[in-house]
């Protein structure tokens, strides 16, 4: 019995845990926003959610090169649009351009790169919730 109160315990711990952290990421991701200049693109931060991603040309955002600069490309925010209504469905929109990355500021290319982990981050956890939700659907009334 301890052992299953015990798992339940430390579920429970996981779970706020990520609530907490995703709460303080959102937060810091709104600053990102303003501090990099989204809002001249995207009006409301909360609508940077309709795209399907961000992409960042320039840098690197795999995790064993991190922020590394793409030397002789130019640092530029993508983001990821898609309309299945329209002819071609997806579609780029540039959300920031900055320039070579060799002329970028790197506290400034830092932020770049940790908008586009923490917006990730975020959308992941919408993801998981829009799945989670359909999953609804297959239960039984049995499981109920």
């Amino acid at each position: 019995m301890s052992s299953a109160l015990d798992r339940l315990k430390d579920l429970t711990t996981k779970i706020s845990s990520y609530e907490r952290v995703r709460k303080e990421n959102l937060s810091i991701l709104e600053e990102l926003f303003y501090d990099i200049s989204i809002n001249e693109k995207v009006e409301n931060f909360s609508d940077i959610f309709e795209f399907k991603a961000l992409n960042l040309l320039g840098a690197s955002l795999q995790s064993e090169t991190l922020g590394e600069l793409r030397l002789g490309k130019y640092l530029q925010i993508l983001a990821i649009s898609y309309d299945k209504e329209a002819v071609i469905k997806s579609k780029n929109i540039s959300l920031g351009y900055f320039g070579k990355v060799e002329n970028v500021n790197p506290d400034f290319k830092d932020k770049i790169v940790e908008f586009i982990i923490r917006y990730r981050f975020e959308k992941s956890f919408m993801t998981l919730e829009h799945y989670n939700t359909m999953l609804e659907a297959f239960k039984k009334e049995d499981d109920a």
